[in-house]
């Protein structure tokens, strides 16, 4: 079994980051590789930066060859539902793969992200997977993403941040809303007693058991192949 990891920005280093803790997830005979478009933004933390992304990630995912299901590694999961009309293997988020495996684990999931300006479309994500009854609060570190590798405070800052969402929504489960943020769950679970959600491992995981299960993306109507159009 293949699985390419897509980090939608192009900071190599976060590609490695995200590389690492999405193989910690998959079992043995799985083959996972990582990449980043050549062109694009380092970071993806607004609609216009989720915009100018898209393309670039489309061209990755449409011209990759030889694998059985992909990850969109960003927390906005932009173009996944493009992708999906893309090609007939499985394909995942990681905010759709992290905000259903907390819904497994506990009553209610809070999601602590990157900055303010994302809380409103963090929302609007958990309302078009369903999930939004679920979700107790948004909440932002104030640590642009470029910040997190960074940020020597980074870690801590998170941590707190997680410690107060869970006493303000009286929640029971942690979602990290980034996948630069990939690396902290094991240390922040530990430290604060609950299960804390990656995104990057949940969608690596879901992705090989989708595959494993022998499914993959329907094509009878939605995410049939787009009609082809003169570009």
């Amino acid at each position: 079994m293949r699985i390419l990891v897509v980090n939608p920005n192009t900071t190599a280093s976060m590609t490695a980051l995200i590389e690492s803790c999405a193989r910690a997830a998959v079992g043995p005979g799985v083959t996972l590789d990582a990449v980043n478009p050549a062109h694009g933004p380092v970071s993806i933390e607004s609609h216009y930066d989720e915009a100018v992304a898209t393309p670039y990630l489309l061209s990755v995912i449409g011209a990759a060859r030889g694998y059985d299901g992909f990850v969109i590694a960003c927390f906005g999961d932009p173009g996944l539902l493009a992708a999906r009309e893309l090609v007939d293997a499985p394909v995942v988020g990681i905010a759709e793969a992290a905000m259903h495996t907390a819904t497994y684990l506990g009553r209610s999931f809070s999601v602590v992200t990157t900055l303010s300006r994302v809380i409103g479309h963090t929302w609007d994500i958990a309302h078009a997977y369903g999930v939004a009854s679920r979700c107790a609060g948004v909440h932002a570190c104030e640590i642009p993403v470029v910040e997190l590798e960074t940020d020597p405070a980074a870690r801590a800052t998170i941590t707190e941040a997680c410690r107060q969402a869970l006493e303000q929504d009286g929640s029971d489960v942690i979602v990290l809303g980034c996948a630069g943020m990939a690396d902290l769950c094991a240390k922040i679970s530990a430290e604060l007693g609950v299960p804390v959600v990656d995104g990057v491992a949940a969608a690596a995981a879901e992705v090989e058991k989708l595959v494993r299960l022998g499914l993959t993306t329907s094509k009878r109507l939605e995410f049939a192949p787009p009609p082809p159009k003169s570009l």
